[in-house]
């Protein structure tokens, strides 16, 4: 039985839609060139480099490990936009001088985390190490197997007051491979260049290992400072290449003659994992949208602080427009309801206004049905906050929106949060900001 289907008001002729539609336009054309420009890693000096060591860049690293033809859902890409720059090069470490996301490797979902060495060496700086920390949150909340793609220098020195001490600084990196290979979640890492000091263990700590001949090293300390150390003269191949940890050290599984070769045996070893079992789920027949969702460029308003009926947004992002409402006359400044997107269910939570106490325990049930059911969570936020004054809080709104914070901290199904305007004060939390 199919729900009801969403309709539009929507005047698409209008002059304000016209406008919201050639500013959100412009906004996703500049967001479109930030990740193009991101995408290349380093500058091209520092690509050149690479390539003519005889080395895969980055990108096509991951490309050849993927299934052909299959998706790569990145996460991260512009992460450190802007950081660490100087003057003339703003942007000091695209994409934080790490690819990552969630690819099919031999038919398995896969996290991969890839170094880019053309970007300061490959070198972690604080935001690389959050992001390789939220990679490895994804996959071990989704049990994905991991493969790191291994080249780089290490801790980048001049920050690290911020890389080193802390609990999520470049320890933790070590602590979540440990903790996701003893709940059974494999760590696979393929070293195609250098890797040094605390880098070190994340080959040493992996599963399986493959090693790039002449190319990888796996080292706790280099040359310079062996030598510094203990009057040890040894070059970095006999310190901590392939011959060194292939035969006598035994830190690596695989040598591999160069990058091809070392993705063909990391793509035969994902293949001996066992397979994996998704989770039972209704899935519907794929309709799309009954209203073009081109026509989001339009709907969402440039100023954030301009109301619109979020039912729009819906329409025009659920199969078929169909949206079984959710206490539709109560709470009206909070939408709830299932719908399906691309045949899955989802259960949504989307802004209409500031949030009351009516809207926060709405939201709270919902939460809480859905959870019952176990449908993933999709909120679309656009919220000022919860509603302030002597008269609201007499009735309680801290300990109602408490409440919607509480659920949306304790639910146990997929959270998915998509920002469509504004997100404000306590009303970020109770829409599943970042933290949750």
């Amino acid at each position: 039985m199919s729900a009801p289907v969403l309709q539009s008001s929507l005047i698409v002729e209008s002059e304000a839609f016209k406008a919201n539609a050639a500013h959100n336009r412009a906004l996703v054309d500049t967001l479109r060139a930030d990740v193009a420009r991101t995408g290349l890693g380093g500058d091209e000096r520092a690509r050149d480099r690479h390539v003519s060591r005889g080395k895969l860049l980055p990108r096509d690293r991951v490309e050849r490990l993927l299934d052909p033809g299959s998706p790569f859902l990145e996460i991260g890409q512009l992460a450190a936009n802007g950081m660490y720059g100087t003057a003339d090069q703003p942007d000091g470490a695209p994409g934080a001088g790490m690819i990552a996301g969630v690819g099919r490797v031999s038919g398995r979902q896969v996290m991969i985390v890839c170094n880019d060495p053309t970007v300061k060496g490959g070198a972690y700086f604080p935001m690389t190490i959050k992001k390789h920390l939220r990679a490895q949150e994804i996959a071990e909340q989704n049990h994905l197997p991991c493969v790191y793609l291994v080249d780089s220098g290490g801790a980048n020195l001049p920050h690290q007051a911020e890389v080193f001490p802390d609990r999520d600084h470049f320890g933790r990196i070590f602590f979540n491979q440990a903790n996701m290979s003893a709940k059974g979640i494999p760590q696979i890492a393929c070293v195609m260049g250098s890797c040094t000091a605390g880098g070190a263990y994340v080959p040493a700590m992996s599963d399986e290992t493959v090693i790039v001949r002449n190319q990888g090293t796996i080292f706790l300390a280099g040359p310079p400072l062996v030598k510094a150390a203990t009057g040890e003269v040894i070059s970095a191949e006999e310190l901590g290449g392939a011959d060194t940890h292939g035969r006598k050290s035994g830190v690596v599984d695989h040598v591999a003659d160069n990058d091809e070769h070392a993705l063909t045996i990391v793509r035969d070893i994902v293949s001996t994992l066992p397979p994996q079992t998704l989770p039972p789920i209704n899935l519907a027949a794929v309709q799309p949208p009954k209203y073009a969702p081109e026509e989001l460029y339009g709907v969402v308003p440039q100023d954030v602080r301009a109301p619109y009926d979020v039912r729009e947004v819906i329409a025009r992002l659920v199969d078929g427009s169909e949206f079984h409402e959710f206490k539709s006359l109560y709470g009206a400044t909070l939408v709830c309801g299932f719908a399906h997107i691309w045949g899955m269910p989802v259960a949504i939570l989307a802004n209409n206004g500031v949030l009351f106490s009516e809207s926060a325990q709405k939201g709270a049930h919902f939460i809480e049905l859905a959870c019952q059911r176990k449908i993933p969570l999709l909120f679309l936020q656009n919220i000022s906050g919860f509603m302030v004054g002597g008269k609201y809080e007499a009735e309680g709104i801290a300990k109602h929106g408490a409440k919607l914070v509480t659920a949306v901290a304790t639910a146990s199904v997929p959270k998915i949060t998509i920002l469509i305007g504004g997100s404000f004060g306590a009303g970020n939390y109770g829409m599943c900001g970042r933290a949750y």
